[in-house]
């Protein structure tokens, strides 16, 4: 009797433990698989390109700490690639690295982005109904552009890269005992002529919740904007968004 009582009294010290985790301690890892419509140019100068691309599969990669130590902001870090490439028959004249590309040349495109946050937000609120965060997020964007017109035998390239602070929240709506919940997140920055967004928003289902690690899977909507003005004396107005699906994991 003794022994079964005891028994009963570790499960629900362990049970107890397990459902206040969050409150000593949480690491989120999760990845992402973004099926990425692109739109939009980039040029040397204003006037920008409306260059033609093809959808690529893109992917997005991130790690979260949430702690329960005051005043002390949690910390995120994700690292995602917007690479994409496509043939377009010019519809205007434009200029990239010190070459004139005319109207009706066909040039190929090459866009190789890659996207690091590292962002660091508070909980305001964070129960089973609903949790809402705020932050600052660092984005340092790493860029390589490049043009080539077949027929004149023209290329030309240019790279880019830099550090955008820009607001970060996030909210998630929970349905309770069902494993369903829904969230919104998003980065946003407008200064001078430059104005860059990154938003997601997603359906999400835990088919995992055990004492030592949940799974939740993740099906969504990314859009992001990139629209620079002279930055390293590359020009952009470009867009990429499109569904995914990502699982993560909770320790």
């Amino acid at each position: 009797m003794k022994k079964c009582l005891l028994a009963t009294l570790v499960g629900c010290a362990l049970f107890s433990a397990s459902s206040h985790a969050d409150t000593i301690a949480g690491v989120y890892a999760g990845a992402q698989v973004w099926q990425t419509d692109t739109s939009g140019g980039f040029a040397d100068n204003s006037s920008t390109a409306d260059f033609n691309f093809e959808d690529e599969t893109n992917t997005a990669l991130y790690v979260a700490f949430e702690h329960p130590l005051p005043f002390v902001p949690n910390v995120k870090i994700g690292h995602t690639t917007l690479d994409n490439s496509g043939t377009t028959t010019l519809n205007t004249n434009f200029t990239f690295d010190g070459d004139l590309y005319t109207a009706e040349s066909q040039i190929d495109t090459i866009v190789e982005l890659d996207a690091t946050d590292i962002i660091l937000y508070y909980e305001l609120f964070d129960n089973d109904l609903i949790s809402f965060d705020v932050g600052l997020n660092a984005k340092y964007i790493d860029g390589a552009f490049s043009v080539y017109d077949t027929a004149s035998d023209t290329q030309g390239s240019g790279d880019f890269s830099g550090v955008i602070p820009m607001v970060y929240s996030k909210v998630q709506v929970g349905l309770p005992f069902t494993g369903l919940a829904a969230y919104a997140e998003g980065s946003y920055l407008s200064f001078d002529d430059h104005e860059l967004s990154d938003y997601q928003v997603a359906v999400t289902y835990s088919f995992i919740e055990s004492l030592a690690v949940d799974m939740t899977l993740q099906v969504g909507y990314r859009k992001v904007t990139v629209d620079i003005e002279d930055l390293d004396d590359i020009y952009a107005d470009m867009e990429f968004d499109g569904a995914f699906a990502g699982l993560e994991v909770h320790f």
